[in-house]
């Protein structure tokens, strides 16, 4: 188990307009998991929250034992190994994300699908090291691709697979849902009516709002420059979910190819910059922060047509201002 950091803070949570607040004291925990640092930050006026902190990344670690591919010993990576043969029970939450995954694919016409592995490792981003494969090896790995090829029997909460060889691998879901799992335990077992929790930069997830304010404030970072910013959002019991291909991707004949699949072409998705997504829950605005950047703007914006609940700031380019859908006024600041 990695070792608990936490420490004291004051934060000023404003906007420019706003008042300085230089009172609003924090507790700020991290531990490193699921290849990234989770972050878990209270106002230390609510009772108990340094062991809150405390459950909440044990939780988190927990999870990362049960969802990660690189364990061999978690329940997906078994999962991999033997669903091809058997039908196998699955733990009843992580069979809910299962089916709440597969219900996004459908939603999202297969730009967002989980058993996508044989397409992740045949272009070595399963090792982080990217490559271009050949055509063979890219149609070889696509027919052991998605989760059509995946039986969910609700009834025994069972898992099969109808291709060897097929993977599923929560990459772009994962850590959306244990932030909501978090926010869960944190809420319903310590009484929690306020907290920020982020895994890395991408996912987010608001209890209630920071104190004196009308949300949480969560800035969003340009994808190739840390220094510049698009703009901030304002967020309240959601989750933000962001994706861009900016730490894993590599050069080829000119394009900058990323780690970011489409699973319906087998190739890294082009046409935006970065998509960040606000849903109901992190799970959700994970997933489709991944799909929107394989779908592309237009897309995405009839997409966001017929579901309210998902607003959306997509970079198309770094001339074109960033695109809003979905959002209520107040709720995006560009920078």
């Amino acid at each position: 188990m990695n070792p608990l950091a936490c420490h004291l803070v004051s934060e000023l949570l404003s906007t420019e307009s706003d008042p300085p607040r230089t009172d609003l004291e924090l507790l700020r925990a991290s531990r490193s998991a699921m290849a990234t640092q989770f972050e878990v930050v209270l106002p230390i006026g609510q009772p108990k929250c340094f062991a809150a902190a405390n459950a909440v990344l044990d939780l988190i670690d927990e999870l990362e034992d049960q969802l990660t591919v690189y364990r061999e010993t978690s329940e997906i990576s078994r999962l991999n190994m033997r669903a091809p043969f058997e039908d196998i029970p699955v733990e009843t939450r992580l069979f809910d994300l299962l089916v709440f995954a597969a219900y996004l694919t459908h939603e999202t016409g297969g730009a967002f699908d989980i058993a996508t592995g044989s397409l992740i490792k045949c272009w070595g981003f399963y090792q982080r090291s990217g490559r271009v494969p050949s055509v063979a090896e890219r149609v070889e790995a696509m027919g052991r691709l998605g989760m059509r090829h995946v039986v969910l029997n609700s009834k025994n909460r069972t898992v099969r697979y109808l291709r060897n060889g097929l993977e599923i691998n929560l990459g772009g879901i994962g850590k959306g849902y244990a932030l909501d799992r978090a926010a869960e335990l944190l809420v319903n077992e310590w009484g929690m009516r306020s907290g920020l929790l982020q895994g890395g930069t991408s996912s987010v997830r608001a209890i209630g709002t920071a104190p004196g304010q009308a949300g949480w404030l969560v800035s969003l970072k340009h994808p190739w420059d840390s220094n510049r910013l698009i703009g901030e959002l304002c967020i309240r019991d959601q989750g933000l979910g962001t994706s861009a291909a900016t730490f894993q991707h590599f050069e080829y004949n000119g394009r900058k190819l990323g780690h970011l699949l489409d699973p319906r072409q087998g190739w890294p998705a082009e046409g935006v910059q970065q998509v960040s997504v606000l849903a109901p829950t992190a799970a959700e605005a994970d997933a489709l922060s991944t799909a929107f950047f394989v779908m592309g703007l237009e897309a995405t914006r009839q997409w966001c047509q017929t579901h309210p609940h998902v607003g959306a700031v997509i970079l198309v380019d770094e001339v074109q201002a960033p695109v809003v859908l979905n959002l209520a006024p107040g709720t995006f600041t560009p920078a």
